[in-house]
């Protein structure tokens, strides 16, 4: 740290001794002087427009300098600016995290936060006291958006464990009437529910969804060979299921209906997937953005639920779900007995014929890649 020289000696023993304007008198005196201590002098006596004016000089010269971004902060706190002083209370605590922080700044930047979330529950009750009542009313995509504005939700988007395709729209659920084959889908629930029906009274075998490989490190999940969350395979890894696709042929004749996401090796995937009572799903990703999961609700006792994003929808028997499972979703069944779903996967309607046979191409390259060989 430079030396202080001795007329800046002087101008801080003379503001410590509350010698205000000899303090002004001498800084006025100096050709160039002390943008910080300038401003300290200026802060010390109430001349806010003044402090303002030489911590801007400072930060023209050093525009990442936490201690002049801070006493910014507080100079347009103190003026009633709450959004230039939010902007720079942020500017400094992002700073802070990049080159951390002197001991005597931490209280600075502890009251730069509280400001910060004080300015934005002001801001808040302003904004909801002008924005016409029934506003959110005007559409979903709305009323997110003012979830967000007020903080009363956080935004989720695409995050796949594994491929990401870039482009695609961030929407956390699918409609029913954007894909025409889901009426003749729907339809056939009570077959589904006959067959699910006759494979429950002879106790067929569901096996738990997470399963650990001997090959592999256990999966960091709480419902890890837990037959909690279970599955009955109708096509696995893009085949179908011998004995299981005999036994429901009903089933196997509706997965026709859909665009299944077909990549050789690997999908699509077609389940009944079965939660048992007092089951929770922790919040998770999908592996890819570029298909839609769906459940055709089959059995929904109440006491279940299900998330994607910030959005929560209810099962209804016969009434698809479509969602992105790259976006973070759980689901839970508080209810007394078993919650089940015939879940299949579909490709994205926004990706173009030719993307869905590059995508299967390099998915399927992945699978089949043999890494003892290299």
């Amino acid at each position: 740290m430079a030396s202080i020289q001795p007329d800046e000696r002087t101008i801080v023993e003379a503001l410590r001794a509350g010698r205000l304007a000899d303090a002004r008198a001498m800084l006025a005196a100096m050709p160039d002087p002390p943008p910080l201590l300038l401003a300290h002098a200026c802060a010390r006596s109430g001349d806010t427009d003044g402090e303002i004016a030489a911590l801007a000089t400072l930060l023209a010269r050093e525009p990442r300098h936490l201690q002049a971004l801070l006493a910014m902060g507080e100079a347009q706190q103190k003026l009633g600016d709450r959004r230039a002083a939010t902007s720079y209370f942020r500017a400094a605590i992002a700073q802070a995290g990049v080159t951390g922080a002197p001991d005597n700044l931490r209280p600075v930047l502890e009251r730069a936060q509280k400001h910060i979330a004080d300015n934005s529950d002001a801001f808040t009750a302003q904004l909801a006291q002008r924005i016409p009542a029934d506003i959110a009313r005007s559409s979903p995509r709305v009323a997110l958006a003012l979830d967000l504005l007020f903080g009363r939700t956080s935004l989720y988007l695409q995050q796949p464990s594994m491929f990401y395709f870039p482009g695609l729209p961030q929407r956390y659920f699918y409609e029913r009437e954007e894909f025409d084959w889901v009426p003749a889908l729907e339809a056939t629930t009570p077959a589904l529910q006959e067959e699910l029906d006759a494979a429950l009274a002879d106790h067929v075998e569901f096996a738990p969804y997470v399963t650990t490989r001997a090959d592999r490190p256990p999966p960091n999940n709480p419902l890890r060979d837990d037959p909690s969350w279970s599955s009955y395979y109708f096509l696995q890894s893009g085949e179908p299921v011998a004995d299981h696709a005999a036994r429901c042929p009903a089933t196997m004749q509706a997965l026709t209906l859909p665009d299944l996401c077909r990549i050789p090796g690997r999908g699509p995937t077609a389940i009944w997937s079965i939660l048992r009572p007092g089951t929770h799903i922790q919040p998770h990703n999908g592996m890819l953005n570029t298909r839609l999961i769906c459940h055709l609700p089959l059995l929904v006792p109440p006491g279940c639920g299900f998330r994607c994003g910030s959005a929560q929808r209810d099962w209804e028997p016969g009434k698809l779900i479509i969602f992105d499972d790259s976006v973070e979703h759980e689901a839970w069944n508080r209810g007394e007995a078993l919650r089940v779903v015939l879940l299949f996967e579909i490709w994205r309607p926004e990706l173009a014929v030719e993307e869905r046979e590059a995508i299967a191409a390099i998915l399927s390259s992945i699978e089949d890649l043999d890494l003892s060989a290299a």
